[in-house]
């Protein structure tokens, strides 16, 4: 009897314009993290201002987009950990 066990893998070859799609996806993905750590600079900034003159309102929202902005790049970093895991996981199943 046959073995019909083959290994499976995506031919990233097929795809007409790899190179241009995997460029602009590296590139989204500078501007994501280039966007997150300025917002992280500028939350942090305010965060301080509003804490040092007492304006919790100002503190809060700081603290908030302090927050938001690790979110995101905690995201971004873990969105390519997780499709290499997943590409890597690929041809055992």
């Amino acid at each position: 009897m046959p073995r019909l066990l083959a290994t499976v893998f995506p031919d990233f070859d097929a795809i007409g314009g790899r190179d241009l799609i995997l460029e602009v996806l590296g590139a989204l993905l500078t501007i994501v993290l280039v966007a997150a750590v300025l917002s992280l600079l500028v939350s942090a900034i305010l965060w301080a201002l509003g804490a040092g003159n007492g304006n919790y309102r100002l503190a809060q929202t700081g603290r908030i987009g302090v927050l938001v902005s690790l979110g995101v790049a905690a995201l971004a970093g873990a969105g390519v950990a997780w499709m290499n895991f997943l590409i890597d996981l690929g041809p055992t199943l």
